[in-house]
């Protein structure tokens, strides 16, 4: 993302400056104009109904590809949200920047080095006998001049205790006076300890925070690692969503042609004489339904084609329309019960996660219960004393190492009387415990349910499939009943618009329900938590410079920057074709027997149909004008000739 700053409309956020710094007495609010301008990237109109752009360039994309695509553009984790898709929340950095808790928490036991430096200067004036006037005071005073140094070095330990170990040196020069040292050097070299005995004490209470923050870090990775579990399933589906869409706009688009067809016949026949008002209306009535139900399905594969490309991180328009070709799986999936609850349970993130969060609460405990007890500290400390300076006489004198010496020993003790705000917190800890357990049951009862519904889904819709299979085979052949029947002249066309109806009804709801199967597929692999395992989906870590242990002085050291997921999904099956056509998308007039296979059986024919459907298909068009269709209904074979040319329309496309 590029981003470009307006300079002279851009306004940084600062602090005007005043000498006094006035009450903030109104808003002050800047315009959006005056905030950051990002360039947003220039592309073409996307497709509408009104401008769908089906002719396009296809470019086929496979399953694969799509779930690749989709990883490589997940900075920011990307769900299907119905017929669009949004943002999880979750980017691939989350991770490392929890991660850097525990370090922040690990330091509070790093060694603390300090040096403090100090000059001072006193002088004060005192009022002293005028020692020539006794009646009068003379003002006066010293002068004192010092030097102060505190030089040490402190850390804590993992069982609470605190280690110093430092030395103080002190200078000190004054004026007027005589003194035994001047200047003088008094210096000590302290070494002290101090170690909580109840409350703070103990190692495991001490390293509480970095374990809490340790389960932070994996709580995120596995909120993360479930967003892009949602976002592969959200690619499937979205995926399969598309091909059935493009399945049920063919449907769709053949009932249009035909109602089209039937629709011209009869005008043609009002013309003539042969068809009353009513039969027009009624074959109109049934175009216009049609084309209404056709407009719908263009909708909806321009959605479909639009969350497909939202959820890859593409942009809304695309120069080459994206035609699916990943066969569908048609076979049933056996599955398991017993063995994908035990996988749930262990792979799922959010059952890992609150087993994180119960452990979480273990050491919130832990420490809760330590901060119930009194405040029981061991002191000790030892000082070695240290003097030198200047005599009157001006030689420097100093005392030996070691001949001053300072020691102490001690308990200190101090407890709140009652303990009221500690013992609350304990109770506080003890209850979200019940609470958190509560909640992973409640978990694990709402992964078997989930479970539950996935494993009836799968099977109800593989069963549809089954069904809707027989139901596609039987509208076709009412179909061709219909039809034969309509030849005859024995029904109105009306049955045959139902016929029409029903077949594509029937092609549009058995692409549907293996849609419907191969999507419960890939939910049924995030129920169990397992989607990426079985795509081959892993996370690698990605690392940065960034200041190292020596500060600005040394070099930076690596440290975990993000982890991006994997582009090595090579689990489907590649396709040569659109995925629809898999589907066997033959339109039942032309699985007929062809004309000519009929004359060799001997089937008697009408010689004038045969040559009056030659004339009208010989540009091999497959349309026909006005003036053709008068001369078809003029021969008395119309009715025939009008099945025949459905066949051969259907054949071709």
């Amino acid at each position: 993302m590029i981003y470009t700053v307006l300079a002279s409309h851009y306004v940084i956020a600062e602090e005007p400056c005043y000498r006094i710094l006035p009450e903030q007495r109104f808003l002050q609010l800047r315009s959006p104009s005056q905030l950051l301008q990002v360039a947003v990237p220039q592309t073409p109109r996307p497709p509408t109904v009104a401008d769908p752009q089906f002719d396009a360039k296809p470019r086929n994309l496979t399953l694969n590809e799509a779930i690749n695509i989709t990883l490589a553009n997940s900075e920011v984790v990307r769900v299907l949200s119905g017929v669009t898709a949004s943002t999880s929340g979750r980017t691939i950095y989350d991770v490392a920047i929890t991660n850097t808790t525990i370090d922040q928490q690990r330091g509070v036991f790093d060694p603390t080095l300090r040096l403090n430096n100090i000059w001072n200067q006193v002088e004060n004036p005192i009022g002293i006998p005028d020692p020539l006037n006794p009646g009068n005071t003379l003002i006066g005073g010293t002068q004192s001049e010092a030097f102060g140094i505190d030089f040490g070095l402190a850390k804590k330990n993992l069982l609470g205790g605190t280690t110093n170990l430092g030395v103080v040196s002190n200078r000190n020069h004054v004026t007027p006076g005589i003194f035994p040292l001047d200047p003088s050097d008094r210096s000590a070299t302290e070494f002290s300890y101090t170690q909580p005995l109840l409350r703070g004490g103990g190692k495991a209470v001490n390293q509480a925070p970095i374990v809490l923050a340790r389960i932070d870090t994996e709580r995120s990775y596995f909120q993360y690692k479930q967003a892009v579990q949602r976002s592969v399933q959200g690619v499937i589906e979205a995926y399969w969503a598309l091909v059935f869409a493009r399945t049920d706009l063919w449907a769709r688009t053949q009932q249009v042609e035909q109602a089209r067809f039937a629709n011209d016949r009869t005008v043609a026949r009002v013309e003539s004489g042969d068809a009353n008002a009513g039969d027009l209306a009624q074959t109109e009535l049934a175009l216009e339904n049609f084309r209404a139900s056709l407009l719908a399905s263009q909708a909806s594969v321009l959605q479909r084609q639009a969350a497909l490309l939202n959820i890859l991180g593409l942009p809304p328009y695309e120069a080459e329309r994206t035609v699916p070709v990943t066969p569908m799986l048609e076979e049933l999936i056996a599955v398991d019960w017993n063995r994908i609850n035990e996988l749930a349970q262990r792979e799922r993130p959010d059952i890992i996660e609150l087993k994180l969060i119960l452990e979480a609460d273990q050491q919130r405990i832990l420490v809760a219960q330590n901060q119930a007890r009194p405040q029981l500290n061991g002191v000790a400390l030892y000082r070695w004393n240290g003097l030198e300076g200047i005599a009157p006489a001006g030689n420097r004198v100093r005392s030996n190492a070691g001949d001053f010496q300072d020691w102490s020993l001690g308990v200190n003790f101090s407890v709140p009387l009652g303990m009221r705000t500690e013992r609350a917190t304990l109770r506080q800890r003890q209850l979200i415990i019940q609470r958190d357990r509560a909640n992973l049951d409640q978990g694990l009862h709402n992964m078997q349910q989930l479970l539950a519904l996935s494993l009836r889904n799968l099977e109800q819709f593989y069963a549809q499939y089954e069904r809707y299979k027989a139901v596609r085979a039987a509208a076709r052949r009412n179909l061709e009943q219909q039809l034969a029947q309509y030849n005859e002249g024995i029904i109105q066309f009306i049955v045959v618009l139902q016929a029409i109806v029903d077949w594509g009804n029937s092609v549009s709801s058995e692409a549907q329900s293996l849609t419907q199967y191969n999507t419960e597929l890939a939910r049924l692999e995030l129920q169990t938590g397992t989607i990426l395992q079985e795509h081959n989906v892993v996370f690698f870590e990605e690392r940065f410079r960034s200041i190292g242990p020596l500060g600005r002085c040394g070099k930076d050291a690596c440290y975990p920057r993000s982890q991006p997921p994997s582009t090595s999904v090579m689990r489907y099956e590649e396709g040569m074709q659109p995925s629809e056509e898999y589907f066997d998308l033959d339109d039942p007039v032309a699985k007929q027997k062809p004309l000519d296979e009929d004359q060799e059986k001997g089937k008697d024919l009408d010689p004038e149909m045969d040559v009056e459907f030659e004339k009208i298909d010989k540009n091999q068009d497959g349309e026909m004008s006005d003036e053709e269709i008068n001369n078809l209904l003029k021969n008395r074979s119309a009715l025939r000739a009008f099945t025949d040319f459905l066949q051969t329309k259907l054949r071709r496309e």
